[in-house]
């Protein structure tokens, strides 16, 4: 095996750990701006929708039928639906889509 790929290995687990490690250090009170707990409260939510958000477009044969169930999900979630009748709704939606002879 190349040694490089270790050096990329050690390098991703320091910057990882540093990610990690550095707000705990610095950070030692309790933040009191309400900015920002807003913002470190929706962070997660942000980076789950940005990882995932092309992959729904492209999991499906074509573009169109992703963003018809992407819609569907939206439109549903939206209106508090549960999350069981969000996917399945959006499975339909894609399944439907995937029939019409575009």
């Amino acid at each position: 095996m190349d040694g490089r790929i270790w050096l990329h290995i050690l390098i991703m687990a320091a910057v990882t750990y540093l990610i990690r490690m550095l707000p705990m250090t610095l950070i030692r009170r309790e933040i009191r701006s309400t900015f920002l707990r807003s913002f470190l409260y929706y962070v997660p939510f942000v980076t789950l929708a940005v990882m995932t958000f092309p992959d729904i477009l492209h999991a499906t044969s074509g573009i169109w039928s992703g963003a018809a169930g992407l819609a569907v999900a939206v439109l549903l979630a939206w209106r508090g639906r549960s999350l069981l009748v969000v996917s399945l709704c959006a499975c339909a939606a894609v399944f439907l889509v995937e029939l019409l002879p575009i």
